[in-house]
């Protein structure tokens, strides 16, 4: 299973393995350092949208909105 992240900055979505998960990974298009969410983080959120009747973000501090 593979992970696909956002760049907070530029938008870029790059594909990660579950290796990354709780790491900060470095954007390759603009260089840009970011946070990506802990493996229990993302299904905490998975729940939450599938419970959701409309879209739920999560940033890059694991807080929710939606």
């Amino acid at each position: 299973m593979r992970l696909l992240a956002r760049c907070p900055d530029c938008g870029v979505a790059m594909r990660l393995s579950l290796e990354d998960a709780d790491k900060r990974k470095r954007c390759r298009q603009c260089g840009r350092l970011f946070k990506v969410p802990a493996l229990e983080q993302l299904r905490k959120a998975l729940e939450l949208i599938k419970q959701a009747h409309a879209g739920v973000y999560v940033d890059e501090k694991g807080n929710v909105y939606g």
